[in-house]
């Protein structure tokens, strides 16, 4: 039979709307060779995937392709005991839901850009880091960390040589008991090297939930310069977030319960957070060895022009503290901070310090300030998750002192408006924000 013109160009005119693959969107291997090869001739766009069970490999899985998904059948039931994975010079590469135990690894190399590494499991202790990232634009989301005794950290982030990588974001994962018994060197996340500190990451690390994290006195340790930490929290652990180096970090809005924040450096804002200590030093002004660090001292830099603001801040000793060293705090600032406890000294800071104070509120102790602070109860009020919140009266509404005009919103993220109040919480009715729970983060949440 003869077809029509009519027909014939109706064919060619569908023909140029749909488009069928000449590949297999999602292939499936059952082993580690055939995982191998599958990757060897994947093109951009494929999801490939590897069956359930327990892989063991001798050297890791090399990934060379850019474009594609590398993802297990399910979320936490393909597990690598040896070898692992190993990414190439690759473009925008997904690893998703493996588990890496024993002695399996996986890196993120400079050569890997915008790789994002989802859902995974790092278990146990590893030969290093447990994820290290190099590369630039890399995502780091709900995946769970857990169960290291060695030293090492979980989540280091570096870089080539001198440089640091750039624009990390690292979201939604559970760091969970890390019991590393030495001194120094088990932290959750380093954020760049002593040697890097004057690099500008811009990482953002928000809505990680903390626990147990005991394998160093920082449980998020920043040394490099220019990132936000937000949104976190830390609980039942003796890791504080530390900006150990570099200037110019951002700590908003995170919920700290037994733990605190400490800082080295220049130019940090530290706003909106609520530290719940039982004990003290929810904020701590680091010592200084050194007036200010050089591109690779691992000396302590005196903290110079750090503000310090709108936080609510609950302990039983010295809740505002700071180190003992040879530099004191310069040009720093404690402004429209809830300081309740019950020490003597509510506030002990390091003689010779130049901090301006003003707009404080302090309560349940002698204020230890020359000035800037009233002593009244700032009638807190615990909500149904655990929070203390203002209460309706408290006078803390609407009285803060200054403009700091960076301060739009509260640690609930509902707007500040008008004279802002004092502490991390902006008075309303209607409260949002809650800590994280294992829920909210890790290999299985939303």
């Amino acid at each position: 039979m003869i077809r029509s013109l009519a027909a014939v160009g109706a064919a060619a005119l569908l023909s140029s709307f749909v488009h069928v693959p000449a590949f297999a969107a999602v292939v499936g291997v059952s082993s580690v060779s055939s995982l191998q090869a599958a990757i060897d001739t994947a093109r951009p766009g494929q999801r490939i995937v590897l069956a359930e069970g327990v892989h063991t490999a001798e050297r890791p899985v090399k990934i060379t392709k850019s474009g594609i998904t590398v993802a297990a059948a399910n979320v936490g039931r393909t597990v690598f005991t040896r070898g692992g994975l190993e990414l190439g010079a690759v473009r925008d590469v997904t690893i998703e839901g493996f588990v890496f135990d024993g002695t399996s690894s996986m890196t993120v190399p400079v050569e890997a850009q915008a790789t994002r590494i989802t859902r995974n499991t790092y278990n146990g202790n590893k030969d290093g880091a447990s994820l290290t990232v190099s590369a630039n634009d890399v995502e780091v989301d709900h995946n769970t960390f857990s169960n290291r005794s060695s030293e090492g950290v979980y989540l280091q982030i570096t870089g080539p040589g001198s440089e640091i990588a750039q624009r990390t974001h690292v979201h939604h994962n559970y760091f969970y008991n890390h019991s590393f018994s030495g001194a120094n060197g088990g932290e959750s996340i380093r954020l760049g090297y002593s040697h890097k500190q004057s690099k500008s990451a811009y990482a953002i690390i928000e809505y990680n939930l903390f626990e147990k994290a005991n394998g160093d006195p920082e449980a998020i340790s920043v040394k490099s310069s220019d990132n936000t930490i937000r949104f976190n929290t830390i609980r039942d652990s003796k890791g504080y977030i530390v900006l150990r180096h570099g200037n110019r970090t951002t700590v908003e809005g995170n919920l700290l319960f037994g733990s605190g924040i400490r800082f080295h450096g220049n130019d940090h804002k530290v706003f909106n957070n609520y530290v719940q200590n039982t004990g003290d030093r929810a904020i701590v002004f680091g010592k200084g060895s050194e007036t200010d660090s050089g591109p690779t001292s691992t000396s302590h830099d005196r903290p110079d022009r750090v503000t310090v603001a709108f936080n609510t801040l609950v302990g039983t000793g010295a809740v505002v503290d700071s180190d003992t060293g040879t530099y004191a705090p310069k040009d720093c600032v404690l402004a429209n901070n809830i300081i309740q406890g019950s020490s003597s000294k509510l506030v002990d800071m390091m003689s010779g310090s130049t901090v301006k104070y003003e707009g404080n509120i302090v309560w349940g102790g002698t204020a230890g300030m020359p000035n800037g602070y009233r002593t009244v109860d700032p009638k807190l009020v615990r909500d149904s998750n655990g929070l203390l919140r203002l209460a309706s009266g408290s006078p803390a509404i609407d009285t803060s002192v200054g403009s700091y005009s960076y301060v739009t919103r509260d640690f609930d993220l509902q707007a500040r408006s008008g004279t802002r109040d004092v502490g991390a919480d902006e008075y309303n009715s209607s409260a949002v924000r809650k800590p994280l729970t294992k829920a909210d983060v890790g290999v299985s949440a939303p």
